[in-house]
């Protein structure tokens, strides 16, 4: 791992204090179903980065609200994202160039971020081909979140850290 990453993006996500929360109320039931993760993205990223991540999140046992597996013809765009996110527990914003200029991520980071802040969901930020002065020009608060980049961690270390923090997030709760 570089040696410029600061400690805190280097320890496991499971040991955060403010990332393991026994408090975190199960998400709703949308339609019978809840998710353990919202995936909120631009799609210019899907190709190379979201849809293995999505995948590699399917493969560690998680349950996944992403777009092109959710989403059906006629279905209404805003009302199926609003379901989604008060239906998962942890609210994943690949934060990337593309998710800045895009105005519909921003509508999804509003929700994930009011969700975060009154503990009903976990915001999990990763970086994407982005820069931390990037990210702090972009939203300061978001910049001060632990979270996990796409140039130090594999999809795979990112989707095997998330499912143990929800695992540890389980195990407190019983």
């Amino acid at each position: 791992m570089p040696s410029g990453i600061p400690e805190i993006y280097r320890r496991p996500l499971s040991e955060v204090p403010s990332l393991v929360r026994s408090e975190v109320p199960a998400p709703a039931q949308s339609n019978g179903q809840t998710y353990d993760v919202f995936i909120s993205h631009a799609s210019d990223d899907k190709d190379e980065f979201v849809r293995p991540l999505a995948n590699a999140l399917i493969a560690v046992g998680l349950k996944v609200w992403f777009d092109e597996m959710t989403l059906r013809i006629g279905d209404s765009l805003r009302q199926k994202i609003d379901k989604g996110l008060v239906s998962s527990r942890v609210g994943l914003v690949v934060l990337s160039p593309a998710f800045i200029k895009k105005g519909w991520t921003n509508y999804e980071l509003d929700g994930i971020v009011t969700r975060s802040v009154s503990g009903e969901q976990i915001l999990l930020p990763i970086w994407h081909n982005i820069t931390k002065q990037q990210v702090m020009d972009f939203s300061s608060s978001i910049a001060d979140k632990v979270a996990r980049s796409t140039a130090v961690h594999t999809i795979d270390e990112i989707a095997a850290e998330i499912a143990d923090l929800l695992k540890s997030n389980d195990a407190q709760a019983s």
